[in-house]
């Protein structure tokens, strides 16, 4: 689906969430447009793994909305993510460990309208140029990735930082128009981090892009917009630059006195 700028693919409006008498978010607003990227990051406690369930479906807020404004829909579960054009990645990579790394991404194409199903694996008949061309679109976002030598392996034996990729790889048979990545630097090292870093932002080129985190340093040089979480509230909205110098978030999210 291509979008003009500026076209909204996500809408986070007013949201609240509590549990009892805790309030995990209070009155959270963001948004992503078309080919943006945005990082939601904050503390330890601050309150995104919540925003990112509530966006993706897994928790209903008890006040506000999540809408899609491109699709215009709202509040998905998450069954009904990918149907519409979303894709994600949770903290953990969730590869099935009996396919190839292969079979693992052409996985991600059952759940988008018209996709295909693992014929072989799930020992039902195939059509084998509909096989053929799932196989070669897989391949193609493996190479996209830079981890098409791994396509025969097996993910108990391949690197956890080569398994991060292939589960976008997976992700991105959705063909999605919006990405939402929950913790993408986690367990990566240094050099990985890097390459990691290169791949979301050649995505975003393409696609829109909301990813959670909380390794600034990672983080700073790939978005295009960072939103602030602490305490379950918007403390900062601004670019990388900004928020950089914004004595708030240096206070809450840094340790840096005000």
């Amino acid at each position: 689906m291509t979008l003009p700028t500026g076209a909204l693919t996500l809408s986070v409006e007013n949201v609240s969430v509590h549990f009892g008498g805790l309030y995990a978010l209070s009155d959270v607003s963001f948004n992503v447009a078309a080919n943006e990227i945005v990082g939601l990051i904050g503390p330890n406690g601050a309150g995104k793994t919540t925003a990112f369930n509530v966006v993706c479906g897994f928790l209903r807020p008890q006040s506000g909305s999540v809408r899609f404004p491109h699709l215009g829909r709202s509040d998905l579960r998450p069954h009904q993510l990918a149907h519409a054009g979303i894709a994600r990645t949770l903290q953990g990579v969730g590869l099935f460990e009996r396919l190839t790394v292969l079979e693992n991404v052409m996985a991600g194409a059952q759940s988008r309208p018209g996709g295909g199903v693992l014929w072989g694996a799930l020992g039902l008949p195939r059509s084998s140029r509909g096989e053929r061309a799932l196989r070669a679109e897989a391949l193609s976002n493996l190479e996209r990735l830079g981890v098409a030598g791994y396509a025969a392996s097996l993910p108990g034996e391949i690197p956890y930082g080569i398994a991060k990729k292939v589960a976008v790889a997976r992700a991105l048979m959705v063909q999605p128009s919006l990405l939402l990545l929950d913790e993408p630097a986690s367990g990566l090292d240094e050099n990985e981090l890097e390459e990691f870093a290169r791949v979301i932002v050649e995505l975003g080129s393409t696609t829109s892009v909301l990813l959670v985190e909380h390794n600034m340093d990672f983080v700073m040089p790939l978005v295009h917009r960072l939103v602030v979480l602490n305490f379950g509230q918007v403390i900062a909205a601004g670019s990388p630059g900004e928020i950089s110098h914004d004595e708030t978030v240096l206070a809450a999210y840094l340790g840096v006195d005000e």
